[in-house]
C-alpha cells in the first residue's frame, strides 16, 4: 500500500508528469547506449569499478537513463522514484534492451520497501533539493546500504541557489537569497530543460537550499566516510561566451556539486 503523500510529494508528483508529457530532458529513455557510453554517463571518473553483479539502487531516479547504463553493465537495478509517468521510462528501456530493471514507486524520505543492508551501491540523481530534510534520506539510504556500499549523489550548489542566468548585471550574476539551510526556492526552468519552442505547461521547481555544513554534518552522522567531491558536473563553461547563456552563467556560477561516499560504520 502506498503511503498518503504530503503537499511536498503531491507537488513533486504533479511536477514531473508535466515534465515527462513535455518531453523534459531527464524524463527521455536512453534507448542508445553501449557498455562505453553507459560508463561515461554515470562513471566518468572510475569511482565505480566493476558494476557487473552489484545490486544498485537508483534512488529518486525514474527516467531510463541511470537504470539502462547500470543495467547494460551487468548490474541488478532497482529504480525507486516518486513519479509513475518516469518509472514507465524504465520499464521502456528494460523492454528495448531485454534485460530486467524492477521499478518501485515512493518518496526518497521512506524506502521502508528495501531491507537492511539491500543493496551495493545508491545512486541518487539530482534530486535532493525537491525535499526539506537531507538527515532522513542520508540515514535510509545508510540502512539499506551494505557496509563498504558506495553512495553518489547530486545536489545544487547552496552558495547561488536562485541565482539564474538573467540575472547578470554587467559585471557579475546577482546573489539574491539569503544562505538559509531548509530555504524554500522557486526559479523558471533553464531553456535547455525542452530544447524546443513550445511544450505543455509545466510548474515552475520548487526547491529547498541545503547548506554544505548541513550536507556533510549529514553523512558523517550517518557513518559515510566522503570519498570525492566535485563542483563541474556536467557541464561546458565559457568565460568568453555572451552574458546570460548557459555557457557563460555557468563560467561564473558552478550550478550543481555532486559526492561520492562510501558507508563505513552502521549508526
Amino acid at each position: 500500500m502506498k503511503n498518503k503523500m504530503d503537499e511536498i510529494a503531491e507537488y513533486n508528483q504533479s511536477r514531473w508528469k508535466a515534465l515527462v508529457k513535455a518531453d523534459a530532458l531527464f524524463t527521455r529513455p536512453k534507448l542508445n547506449l553501449n557498455a562505453d557510453s553507459a560508463r561515461r554517463m554515470i562513471d566518468s571518473g572510475g569511482k565505480l569499478g566493476n558494476v557487473a553483479g552489484k545490486k544498485v539502487l537508483c534512488l529518486a531516479g525514474g527516467g531510463g537513463q541511470q537504470s539502462a547504463a547500470f543495467a547494460l553493465l551487468g548490474a541488478i537495478v532497482t529504480v525507486f522514484d516518486l513519479s509513475d509517468e518516469q518509472l514507465e521510462q524504465d520499464k521502456k528501456v528494460a523492454a528495448h534492451y531485454g534485460f530486467e530493471i524492477k521499478t518501485v514507486q515512493g518518496d526518497m524520505r521512506n524506502i521502508s520497501p528495501f531491507e537492511k543492508e539491500s543493496f551495493d551501491i545508491v545512486y541518487h540523481a539530482y534530486s535532493l533539493n525537491f525535499v526539506p530534510d537531507t538527515i532522513e534520506v542520508f540515514r535510509q539510504v545508510a540502512r539499506v546500504l551494505r557496509i563498504g556500499g558506495i553512495y553518489h549523489f547530486g545536489f545544487a550548489n547552496p552558495f547561488v541557489m536562485g541565482v539564474e542566468q538573467n540575472d547578470w548585471n554587467g559585471e557579475g550574476y546577482v546573489l539574491k537569497e539569503p544562505y538559509i539551510d531548509g530555504a524554500r526556492i522557486s526559479y523558471d526552468d533553464q531553456d535547455w530543460v525542452y530544447d524546443q519552442e513550445s511544450h505543455e505547461k509545466v510548474p515552475k521547481p520548487i526547491e529547498y537550499r541545503h547548506t554544505l555544513s548541513n550536507i556533510l554534518s549529514s553523512l558523517i552522522e550517518n557513518g559515510f566516510v566522503i570519498s570525492h567531491v566535485s563542483d563541474n558536473c556536467d557541464i561546458n563553461p565559457d568565460v568568453n561566451a555572451e552574458p546570460k547563456t548557459w555557457e557563460h552563467f555557468t563560467a561564473f556560477v558552478p550550478p550543481w556539486l555532486s559526492i561520492w561516499a562510501i558507508l563505513k560504520s552502521d549508526i
